[in-house]
């Protein structure tokens, strides 16, 4: 009898809402395992806040091994109030997540946003202007400022911004192969016109689009793409940009989706590591231990997790449709509540989609 493996995913509840909401992804990843008869094991590891809490570190090397020991690691959120600090010396839960990311070699951040049919009037923006949005947003994940040179010296304060042209190069090369399997377009978001590191961006964007004839290249500026983001967003499929502009852009375009918390993320590697799935929105203290926080996004980053880590289309699909479905219905958590709707709390959205993937 041939041994049925075992996928191994490292669970970091993290901090404030993190724990409520990755434990309604773990009720998505029961359903899937009764109607998929896919097996996994789950192993909890610390980082963050909590993790400076007990260990005075934001990513212990027990964390770290966990996730490189792994297949895939599910990601809830860091930080907080408890732990915010000026000290340029001070330890920040926030160094957890770059640690991590910077460790398992994940360079290409993933943001779709697309929105779903039923979410389009929790959108400020009109209808018209966001039916139909489907995007997603390519960041450059362990360069640039947030990891560059940082000091303050003799009243002056500085930051880096650095890449190396390989590093530049194999992000591109995702974003145009993530198009290829879609609209084939891409938009190569930077600033050109001030920064010499967009001015390299752009020429080798140029060089690498050489390689996909069949993806159209755009360059656009930065706060041009803000603008377009809500003038008119349909006009992009594939965005692709550095560290910092993919942060605030892709924080910008999750608001067409009508909230945050309905945005997934896959933090992607080339490496013998695994990928790192995470919702894109923070660790929301002020209602944490409420049982409000919307758990759509962390649910689908476990989407995202079959999507690209397991090659499990079909399971990505139904995830993507249980929630489509729940939306449908009228239920909604506070943050995208709408008159004649339902507002539930986090742990009824979870078992609501864990319900209907059950079918």
């Amino acid at each position: 009898m041939t041994d049925v493996k075992v996928s191994k995913i490292a669970l970091l509840p993290g901090d404030g809402i993190g724990p409520e909401i990755t434990r309604e992804a773990v009720k998505v990843l029961a359903a899937v395992s009764n109607r998929f008869g896919w097996r996994y094991k789950l192993n909890e590891g610390l980082i963050g806040g909590i993790a400076i809490d007990k260990t005075g570190q934001p990513l212990p090397p027990e964390t770290l091994q966990l996730c490189q020991a792994s297949d895939a690691v599910l990601m809830g959120s860091i930080g907080g109030p408890k732990w915010d600090t000026t000290d340029p010396k001070g330890v920040r839960p926030e160094q957890g997540l770059l640690a991590i990311r910077k460790e398992l070699g994940l360079f290409a951040n993933l943001r779709p946003v697309k929105l779903v049919p039923a979410l389009v009037e929790a959108s400020t923006l009109k209808p018209d202007v966001v039916a139909g949005v489907d995007i997603l947003v390519v960041r450059e994940l362990t360069g640039g400022l947030y990891f560059g040179a940082r000091g303050r010296l003799n009243g002056k304060v500085f930051d880096t911004l650095e890449y190396s042209d390989a590093e530049i190069e194999r992000v591109l090369k995702v974003a145009f192969q993530l198009a290829q399997k879609r609209r084939r377009q891409v938009h190569s978001i930077d600033k050109a016109n001030v920064l010499e590191s967009s001015r390299r961006w752009r020429e080798l964007a140029t060089e690498v689009s050489k390689q996909f004839s069949d993806v159209q290249l755009e360059h656009m500026l930065v706060d041009n793409c803000a603008m377009q983001l809500i003038r008119n967003p349909k006009q992009f499929d594939v965005l692709v940009t550095e560290n910092m502009f993919g942060d605030i852009l892709s924080d910008e375009a999750a608001m067409l989706t009508g909230s945050l918390g309905m945005l997934a993320s896959a933090s992607l590697g080339g490496g013998s590591y695994p990928a790192l799935y995470e919702p894109a929105h923070g660790s929301a203290p002020d209602i944490a231990g409420q049982n409000r926080a919307n758990p759509l996004a962390t649910i689908l980053s476990v989407a995202l997790m079959f999507r690209f880590s397991f090659q499990r289309f079909d399971i990505a699909d139904a995830i993507e449709e249980a929630v489509s479905q729940v939306l449908a219905a009228g239920y909604r958590t506070p943050d995208i509540a709408a008159a004649n709707c339902r507002v539930v709390s986090t742990e009824e959205m979870g078992s609501l989609v864990a319900a209907a993937l059950k079918g």
